[in-house]
């Protein structure tokens, strides 16, 4: 250090040696970003907390892309904002101080949003307002994206389509992209794990259709020579949503499990002081969770405490993902995933690589900026509240790791974006 120092004097006389600070300006390179155009699902859409809301709207990571590409050239950025941020389709997720049914003291709780919701109908079309350059749509699969009318049966599509007869790729690129983003698959997973796989009433797609899908979407894409990014699909079973409970979530005291020892008819289960596996529903069978298996967080917790389900009665296979769901869930996403990227180097455009970053956000966690983000549910800071989608901050970091690999395929210097600003979880 000493020798650096002496140099600097010597090579500069009197003028003082300093870093160059000045950060690298930024360009576009190879890449026309005047029509942006992202395609996906309600992740692209701004989703979290578990519902739309219009602020949601406004942190989604292709809103945060736009900011960054308009530094380059980029256009204007529409989106079919929603007219309020109570919650679409359902109550937004808060945290609040509440009793439950069987606590003597109050507790930090995840609630509903106590307001009315976002109410949104065919009837308050804002088609007219279009093309818009956010197209995602919350619940669409990548095999409804090649469906034919498919837009006219999902409420938030006829929102902003201006036709529903006909594809929903067909209508999503009447804004003639110059670049896009494709994140889309996810929720040909996400409907099987979410509702405790075989007790799905939405199984998975086929590996078939999803192909033939998924082929179709980025032809159509790069049909008149847009350049774009896809990303693949996350995976899942990281996500709080099948971590943040655990699997012995049946906690007991002496006394508790002494009284359900003396009186319990199941002869396969004895249960001890502290935390045990609870009793499940597979299938026709009852037996005892196994380690390895996890506990949804859709589990209604206060029947637990409450109406004696993990011991008086058996926990619902809805509220559970067994080792065979689990294995079925890890060889349907390394499929899908392996379409993902043979598409993306077969149509020659830059892929995203979500299912290792998501991956690394739960082991050990992402630095950025002097914070350690993670997948803890509420302290994490990295996912919302509904333990799937990410949290303003989290998609801020999805932007940026999308943006580092833009810049590496198509040699763009596009800046990255700042997290640290975005809100995180907010307390009561």
């Amino acid at each position: 250090m000493k020798k650096l120092y002496i140099f600097c004097l010597a090579a500069s006389g009197l003028t003082a040696c300093k870093p160059n600070l000045e950060p690298e300006k930024p360009e576009a390179g190879q890449l026309s970003l005047e029509r942006y155009l992202a395609v996906g699902d309600a992740f692209t859409a701004g989703f979290s907390d578990g519902a739309l809301t219009k602020t949601g709207q406004n942190f989604s990571y292709p809103n945060m892309l736009a900011e960054q590409f308009g530094l380059v050239g980029g256009g204007e950025f529409k989106q079919p904002l929603l007219p309020g941020d109570n919650g679409y389709p359902v109550p937004k997720k808060v945290l609040a101080v509440r009793q439950g049914p069987c606590d003597t003291n109050a507790s930090l709780r995840i609630v509903d949003y106590p307001g009315a919701l976002d109410s949104i109908n065919s009837s308050n079309s804002i088609a007219i307002n279009g093309p818009f350059n956010n197209t995602a749509i919350p619940g669409i699969r990548a095999v409804d994206y090649i469906k034919a009318g498919y837009g006219e049966n999902n409420r938030f599509s006829r929102r902003f389509f201006a036709t529903f007869s006909g594809r929903p790729i067909d209508e999503v690129v009447r804004i003639n992209p110059s670049f896009f983003s494709v994140w889309i698959g996810n929720n040909d997973v996400l409907d099987y794990a979410v509702n405790g796989g075989k007790e799905s009433p939405k199984p998975f797609s086929s590996v078939t259709e999803f192909a033939a899908a998924y082929d179709s979407v980025l032809s159509m894409l790069i049909k008149k020579g847009a350049k774009g990014v896809a990303m693949n699909i996350p995976d899942v079973t990281t996500m709080p949503f099948f971590t943040a409970l655990p699997a012995q979530v049946v906690n007991l005291t002496r006394r508790q499990a002494d009284e359900l020892n003396a009186t319990n008819t199941m002869t396969f289960v004895r249960f001890n002081e502290g935390p045990n596996y609870p009793v499940i529903l597979d299938g026709t069978d009852l037996r005892l969770l196994v380690k390895g298996e996890m506990v949804l967080l859709s589990l209604p917790i206060d029947s637990v405490k409450c109406a004696g389900w993990g011991t008086k009665k058996p926990i619902p296979g809805q509220y559970i993902l067994t080792l065979e769901e689990i294995a079925a869930v890890n060889a349907t996403l390394t499929e899908y995933n392996n379409i993902i990227r043979a598409a993306s180097k077969a149509k020659n455009i830059a892929m995203v690589d979500m299912f290792t970053y998501f991956r690394s956000v739960s082991i050990p966690g992402t630095p950025y900026n002097g914070i350690n983000y993670t997948a803890n549910l509420v302290n994490g800071s990295f996912y919302s509240l509904d333990g799937i989608h990410p949290s303003a901050r989290g998609y801020a970091l999805v932007a940026n790791r999308i943006i580092q690999e833009i810049n590496l395929f198509y040699g763009s210097k596009i800046s990255s974006v700042d997290a640290n600003k975005y809100p995180g979880v907010e307390y009561p």
